[in-house]
């Protein structure tokens, strides 16, 4: 069954972008997902196709219209998530790629100018995710950032199903660091656990410079024991 992602955005021309490259452009032209894109202007009643308007309360920019954004949502709806995309949303995880990606496909919806009409949100359920703690021109290189995400997941994108349990975020820890040939770049030695063949030494070290760096980097990761201090060795 092809996963679907249908988008909707004021800027159409901003899809596929990447996603037509590389893994997940190969994996949409054999049809392992699909992307259709819809322009909200489509769904506006004026000659001028406006989709905003200034907000209640006073205050700078535009708002998005729930009348049209609602319109805009009908015509793709059909039981699957509803994502807008925003930076007071709560942050993009692993989890939701993880959650998306086993959901029949996901809609997505592009907020532009000062946002989008609250109501329209509450009354669609949408989940409202942000990609980080800064604010873009709009929401089309968040949905780009999450389709990527979860692209990758479907089943047959990745060659080798492993590559995605074991990188970043995937147990709650960083990703180990990562060596190849040459072993020794300008006096720079790749450890020497990684040349011994001992699959189990190799998978102990792997795992302690897993907790190591998500220690150092990212203690607000939820990984086992990353509060307590390194054991001495």
């Amino acid at each position: 069954m092809t996963w679907r992602a249908s988008v909707l955005t004021l800027f159409p021309a901003m899809f596929p972008g990447p996603l037509g490259q590389s893994l997940a452009g190969r994996a949409l032209q054999t049809g392992v997902w699909s992307l259709d894109v819809t322009n909200i202007r489509d769904f506006a009643a004026d000659r001028h196709r406006s989709v905003d308007d200034t907000p209640f309360g006073g205050g700078p920019g535009m708002v998005l219209r729930p009348d049209i954004v609602d319109a805009a949502v009908h015509a793709v709806a059909d039981g699957r998530p509803v994502v807008c995309l925003t930076p007071r949303g709560r942050r993009l995880t692993q989890s939701d790629a993880r959650r998306f990606a086993a959901a029949p496909g996901v809609i997505l919806l592009c907020g532009r100018y000062e946002g989008v009409d609250q109501r329209v949100i509450e009354a669609r359920a949408m989940d409202e995710i942000s990609i980080g703690d800064y604010v873009l021109s709009g929401g089309e290189l968040a949905a780009l950032v999450l389709l990527d995400s979860v692209v990758r997941l479907l089943p047959g994108v990745i060659g080798a199903a492993e590559s995605a349990l074991d990188e970043s975020f995937s147990a709650g820890l960083l990703e180990y660091p990562q060596y190849t040939r040459p072993a020794d770049w300008q006096g720079r030695r790749v450890p020497d656990v990684l040349l011994s063949g001992h699959h189990a030494a190799v998978a102990a070290w792997r795992q302690a410079e897993a907790e190591r760096i998500t220690r150092d980097r990212r203690p607000d990761l939820s990984a086992p024991d990353l509060s307590a201090p390194a054991a001495a060795p």
